[in-house]
C-alpha cells in the first residue's frame, strides 16, 4: 500500500475506498521517508481496541463478500485469503476450514489485503509481474515460537504458486523476515512471475518499518503503460534432419503429430552431408506431451536425435464468432490483441457451404462475407 499511495492514490482516496467494508477499529498514516538514501511512503495501520480483536479467515470472507466494493476487488480479495489458508493447512496439516490465521488475525490483515487490491484497481493496473523473492535469513518471532526465515506459511506460499526465489549475499547480516505471509499471499496470487517487456511511466516505493544501514528496506512498484510480453506456455521446440525417408511417411507423421496436440508442425528444405537434400522437421509442443511426442518420432521416422528448445512467444487470442451476413449466417474467426479486434476471417468450411448454397463463386463470397464482418467488428 505504500507503494501504491508514493505512485499517486492519496491515503483519503484509499480510505474512501475502504469505507464500502463499513468496517471501523483502524486508520491509515502515511509518512514520506527515506531507507538507506532511498525516498518513498512508509504506510502505517494503526489499530484500536476494537481492531485488534482477533478474526478468523471466514470473518474477513464474509466481510468482503457482503461490502460495496467492486466484483473484482471482492473477487481478488478473497483469493487472497483462500490462498493464506491453503499456506496454513499445509503448514498445520488441518483442512483449511479448520485453520487459524494467528498473527494475521487483527483487523491490519483484512486492511493490507484489500487495500493493496483496491488500490492497484484505483491506478488501473491490469497485470502485474513480480521478480524473485528474497530468501532472507535468521529467525523470526511468531506465536509458535522462533521460527527460521522464511516462516513456514511464507514458504508455503512460494511452493502453492511455484514462485522463483533468490538467496541473499552471504555479505549481508542476518536480514530477519523479507517477505511476510500477508505480502507473499497478495503477490503470488496477482502476478505473474514471468520477464516481460515494457515502457516504464512511474516507480513508487513503499518502505517498511525497519531501517537496516546495509540495504533500502523497500518495494518497488514499476507503472508501465505497454507491455509485449511473449507467454512461453511450457512450449518446447524440437527439430531433427531427415534426409532418408519417404514424402509419403513424413507426411503421416506430421498428422499424427498435429492429432497429439502439436501447436504446429512444418517441415523446411535443407542440405546435409554429401550435398544430400534432406528436410528438417520442426513442431512447437507444450511441455507436458513432449516425451510421448518424442517416442512418435523416434518410432516412426528415422531420426537419431532431437534438438529442444525452451521457447517463448506473442500470442493473439482468437474467437469465433457467428454473424448475419447479406447472403446468410457465417462463422467468423477473429483476431485480438492487447484487448483490442484488429481483424476478422471468415471461416472457410462456412463460405464453401453458403456459396454452394447461393449458387455464388467461392471468391465473391468470401469478399462479401468479409467485408461485412470487417464492418460489423469496426475494422474499416
Amino acid at each position: 500500500m505504500g507503494s501504491i499511495i508514493d505512485s499517486g492514490i492519496t491515503v483519503d482516496e484509499l480510505v474512501a475506498g475502504l469505507d464500502a467494508m463499513h468496517v471501523s477499529g483502524y486508520s491509515l498514516h502515511s509518512q514520506k521517508t527515506q531507507r538507506g538514501g532511498l525516498e518513498g511512503t512508509h504506510l502505517e495501520v494503526i489499530l484500536d481496541s476494537e481492531g485488534k480483536k482477533k478474526h478468523q479467515l471466514q470473518d474477513f470472507i464474509a466481510l468482503v463478500e457482503k461490502s460495496d466494493l467492486s466484483d473484482s476487488v471482492i473477487e481478488r480479495s478473497v483469493a487472497v485469503f483462500q490462498r493464506l489458508a491453503e499456506a496454513e493447512s499445509l503448514v498445520h496439516g488441518v483442512p483449511v476450514e479448520e485453520t487459524h490465521l494467528h498473527e494475521l488475525g487483527t483487523l491490519d490483515t483484512l486492511v493490507d489485503v484489500v487495500g493493496s487490491v483496491l488500490g492497484l484497481e484505483m491506478l488501473g493496473i491490469n497485470d502485474m509481474y513480480c521478480s524473485s523473492f528474497p530468501l532472507g535469513s535468521g529467525t523470526v518471532k511468531t506465536e509458535h515460537g522462533v521460527l527460521p526465515v522464511p516462516a513456514p506459511a511464507t514458504a508455503a506460499l512460494f511452493s502453492l504458486a511455484n514462485a522463483p526465489v533468490v538467496p541473499l549475499s552471504p555479505d549481508l547480516p542476518n536480514t530477519g523476515e523479507m517477505v511476510t505471509p500477508t505480502g507473499a499471499a497478495i503477490l503470488t496470487v496477482l502476478a505473474k512471475f514471468e520477464r516481460s517487456t515494457f515502457d516504464v511511466k512511474n516507480i513508487g516505493y513503499g518502505l517498511g518499518t525497519r531501517n537496516p544501514k546495509q540495504y533500502p528496506n523497500a518495494m518497488a512498484l514499476w507503472i508501465t503503460e505497454s507491455i509485449a510480453t511473449p507467454s512461453s506456455q511450457g512450449l518446447r521446440l524440437l527439430e531433427t534432419n531427415i534426409d532418408d525417408m519417404s514424402p509419403e511417411i513424413l507426411g503421416y507423421v506430421q498428422e499424427k503429430l498435429m492429432e497429439m496436440g502439436a501447436r504446429d508442425v512444418w517441415f523446411t528444405p535443407i542440405q546435409m552431408k554429401k550435398n544430400r537434400p534432406a528436410v528438417m522437421l520442426s513442431l512447437i509442443v507444450p511441455g507436458e506431451i513432449e516425451g510421448e511426442v518424442v517416442k512418435l518420432m523416434m518410432r516412426e521416422t528415422s531420426t537419431l536425435g532431437i534438438r529442444v528448445r525452451d521457447i517463448a512467444r506473442h500470442e493473439a487470442e482468437r474467437k469465433v464468432k457467428d454473424i448475419e451476413t447479406s447472403l446468410g449466417k457465417v462463422v467468423v474467426k477473429l483476431k485480438e490483441f492487447n484487448g483490442e479486434t484488429i481483424a476478422a476471417m471468415p471461416e472457410y468450411e462456412s463460405v464453401k457451404s453458403l456459396a454452394a448454397a447461393k449458387e455464388m463463386s467461392l471468391t465473391n463470397v468470401f469478399k462479401i462475407v468479409q467485408y461485412e464482418a470487417e464492418e460489423k467488428f469496426g475494422l474499416h
